[in-house]
């Protein structure tokens, strides 16, 4: 899953910068790269990020959407967001997958909503908001926690009609880096959820804290936690360097095979 950033502010890059032109080039590469799904968000979830409106959100992944769509008609398109208006429209423009970071809980509609749509969702784990989840991660058993929070927004989804669950760990959503290093070593127990695992990794402050460098320098580690990500269960790696993840799931598989 290639992230395409609508916005200005991501804390790694905005590719609404180089306008549709520039994400179109982007989007040209993460498929000849071998992208399977690309993910469109116009709402930064950095930590401290402030949400923006329903209109503006519109505003930039609409036009995007309708424009890969139209240079590549069978592109597999997810809209990343937490409103159920900005998900109905991005599938009427052409998006057939939501991934939602607060997994229906900033918008009380929008797993109905979702259910209407008849398209797979992506549920990720995160408490408060990324305005404040920071100060949020607290935990007295985090896997136990996640587990329960899991169970019960499976059963929700299903009950509501959503036949494709997509289960997101949430790294980095009111974790902290030690948090998610323990998380990504114990992915494998969601797998007794029955659902697709998505690990987004990519770029994040627990690898370039941790190594003491910028988020521009952060693809080795990238690569690295990818990797015991597919080790341990995942089944979409969520990366906005899509050719250097493929040659990963390559290798990977050629060992787990062997």
């Amino acid at each position: 899953m290639g992230i395409i950033n609508a916005t200005h502010d991501s804390f790694y890059k905005g590719d609404l910068d180089n306008g549709l032109n520039g994400i179109l080039q982007l989007v040209t590469t993460m498929l000849n790269d071998g992208a399977a799904i690309l993910d469109i968000g116009g709402q930064s979830t950095k930590p401290g990020s402030a949400t923006i409106t329903v209109e503006t959100e519109l505003q930039r992944v609409i036009p995007v959407i309708e424009m890969i769509k139209e240079h590549f008609q069978e592109a597999i398109i997810s809209v990343d967001t937490f409103h159920s208006e900005v998900a109905s429209g991005a599938v009427a423009a052409g998006a057939s997958m939501v991934n939602d970071v607060s997994a229906g809980e900033l918008d009380k509609n929008m797993i109905t909503t979702v259910a209407n749509l008849k398209v797979p969702y992506v549920c990720m784990h995160m408490k408060g908001t990324p305005e404040n989840m920071k100060e949020q991660n607290q935990y007295k058993d985090i896997i136990k926690e996640m587990l329960d929070y899991f169970v019960a927004k499976v059963n929700e989804c299903r009950a509501a009609g959503i036949k494709d669950v997509i289960i997101d760990p949430g790294f980095g959503f009111a974790k902290n880096a030690a948090q998610n290093i323990y998380l990504l070593k114990h992915l494998s127990v969601f797998k007794m959820l029955d659902c697709p695992i998505l690990a987004g990794l990519s770029r994040k402050s627990t690898i370039y804290k941790t190594l003491n460098i910028s988020p521009n320098e952060a693809l080795n580690g990238t690569t690295v936690l990818n990797t015991l990500a597919l080790h341990n269960g995942a089944n979409i790696l969520r990366v906005h360097d899509v050719k250097e993840a493929v040659e990963a799931i390559t290798l990977y598989d050629q060992y787990r095979n062997a």
